[in-house]
This record gives structure tokens, sequence and C-alpha cells, in this order.
């Protein structure tokens, strides 16, 4: 029998995913998987997981659990309340999680979405090519359902591995939220793109998994809000009658019938996903050239994060140490050397 993850306590939010399921959209399978990608990829690396590895995802709050067998589990996505059987733990960080205790993961601070990885991944049947949890049409995870009290998720085998930290935090980029136009674009007129790049948004508290909707700014599109539907891309910017932008996320629909006036860098849209509801944020136009190079940065960053784990409790000497000290004094030629 493989061992059981325990739901004892659930966030009302709480998923299984993985990555996501591809290249079924033509087909009208939204993709699903993870809002804050390069979160949920650090919690797999930090337990061992490779990238296919499924978690836990969960907004606001994550719950209590338990194992049946030792693992190792990862916190990630914000600064959340952690412990292990009332023992403060580190997000951000790997712990050892033995049969008997407690695992709760409380509030995140400052971020919307957090993943829990556990060592071995949650392996639940894969639907369509993925596990990863679509709650509008009930595909994948544990039922197509989000989890609650008294699941029990199997897992994969635990390899022998350390717990692991992060050297530094995984960078962000900061200011406003860079957009690529289109693919509508040309439905707006000059005064409804200085309302929508120079304007100020707060995010609504009906966000969801399918879409970030927007307060602030009314848009208006001059060439009218109805469209021959068409694709959806990851980070569509929809713009309906009522003048209120809708970002399109994770559990988007595969097609709309919205004008779209511009679409999200991928590298940006988890800081997007992250701004919790109530924040300020605006938005600034780029080229595609510019989303692209910023991509791949992210993909980069991301790539040293995880290659660069180090087990905890190994000596990190960080450059502006080793700037701070001197490593020269007390060396000697070999002609002061004792024979």
């Amino acid at each position: 029998m493989s061992a059981l993850l325990k739901i004892r306590r659930a966030s009302p939010m709480l998923t299984v995913q993985d990555r996501g399921r591809r290249g079924l959209l033509h087909a009208g399978v939204s993709g699903s998987g993870p809002m804050d990608p390069p979160a949920f990829a650090l919690a797999n690396a930090l337990v061992g997981n490779g990238p296919e590895a499924a978690g836990l995802e969960f907004a606001g709050f994550g719950g209590t659990f338990e194992v049946t067998a030792p693992v190792r589990i990862a916190v990630t996505g914000g600064e959340a309340q952690l412990s292990r059987d009332g023992t403060a733990l580190a997000p951000w960080e790997s712990h050892d999680l033995a049969p008997g205790q407690v695992l709760s993961v409380g509030a995140l601070k400052d971020a919307v979405w957090g993943y829990i990885a556990v060592s071995g991944g949650i392996e639940t049947p894969p639907v369509l090519g993925a596990r990863a949890t679509h709650l509008r049409t009930g595909l994948g995870g544990h039922e197509g359902r989000a989890l609650r009290e008294g699941d029990e998720l199997p897992l994969g085998e635990t390899a022998v591995g350390p717990c692991l930290r992060l050297r530094s935090p995984l960078p962000r980029a900061t200011g406003p939220i860079r957009v690529v136009p289109g693919p509508q674009d040309d439905f707006f007129d000059e005064a409804a793109w200085a309302a929508f790049a120079g304007g100020a948004f707060t995010v609504s508290a009906t966000r969801d998994r399918m879409a970030t909707a927007l307060e602030g700014q009314e848009i208006r599109a001059a060439k009218g809000h109805d469209i021959v539907s068409d694709g959806t891309p990851l980070g569509s910017v929809q713009v309906p009658g009522s003048g209120r932008p809708i970002v399109l996320m994770a559990e988007r629909q595969t097609t709309g019938g919205y004008p779209k006036i511009a679409t999200v860098a991928s590298a940006d849209l988890p800081r997007l996903a992250q701004t919790p509801s109530g924040a300020a944020l605006s938005f600034t136009k780029v080229s595609r050239e510019e989303a692209e190079d910023a991509a791949l940065a992210a993909r980069r960053a991301l790539a040293l994060a995880i290659d660069t784990l180090a087990p905890k409790g190994s000596l990190q000497l960080s450059s502006e140490y080793l700037l701070s000290v001197n490593l020269i004094d007390g060396v000697v030629g070999p002609e002061a050397a004792e024979p």
C-alpha cells in the first residue's frame, strides 16, 4: 500500500495541481495548473521532486495534514504561518514530517496562492495526461474537486535526500504589470489606451482561478465589446461591456467573445496572481520582444534558484560576506616558511 497524505483540515480552495494539461486547448480543454508556476516549481525542487510532480495549491491558508510514512515537505508562494506539532517552521525550505506529526499551514502574508509539496509527489490518477484539478469542469485532481477534511491522497515513493533551503529569494519584478497589445488592440482608441495603460486599478475580491477581475478605470472599446469568439491566451485582458477588465488565468475558458486589449507578459503573470484583493496595480505597454526577453530572464532566474538549492545547515558564503573579510592577511611567501 502506498503512503498517504491525510487532510485533517482544508482551505476552501485546496486542490491538487501539477504543471497542467498541454496541447488540448484546440479541443476545448483548459490547461489548469498552478497560478504561480515558479513558486510551485520551487516547492517541488525543495523536496527533491521533478518538475512533473503534483502537489497542493491553496488560497489564503492551507490547513492541517498528516502522513503515513516519513516524507519531506515544503511550503512556498508567500510567508505562510507554518508549524509541525506546534513548533514553527520556515516557508521556502523543506522539513521532515513523520507519521503521527501534524503539519499546520496557516495564513499567507502578502500573497494569495500557496503551495505544499511532498516528497514523492501526489499520485492521484492522471486525467488527459495531467493530475491538475480544473474545478469548473471537474477534471483531474481528487474526484475533480477541492479537497476537504477526511480526504486521503496517495503519495509516490520518497527518494532519500536532505532538507533544502533557498540561498536567496527568487527575484520578482516591481512596478507596473507589463502587457503586450492585442490581439484586439485595434478595437480600442487612444483614450481607451490612456485609461488602461495610464490608469490605476485594484484587484476585485470576485477573483478566482479562472480570472482576475479589476476595478477602477472603465475601458471602452470604440469598435464595440463583442467579437466572433476566438482563442484566449493565458493572461488575456478581456474587456466586456461593463468596461471593467478581466485577466484570464489558469482555469480560463479556451475561447471568448469579448475583445482583448492586451496580454499580460508571462514573466509578470505570477506577480499579478499573487497581488492581494484590494491592492492597487497599473499596466505598462511593452513590445513582444521585451516580453520575450523578460520571460527568458525569469526562466533563467528560476533555474538558477533551483540549481543552487543548499542543504539546510550548510555554510553559506555570500559574495557580500567574502568582500567584507580580509582573505589575504596572514598569507606569507615561501621564503618566510620554516624549513
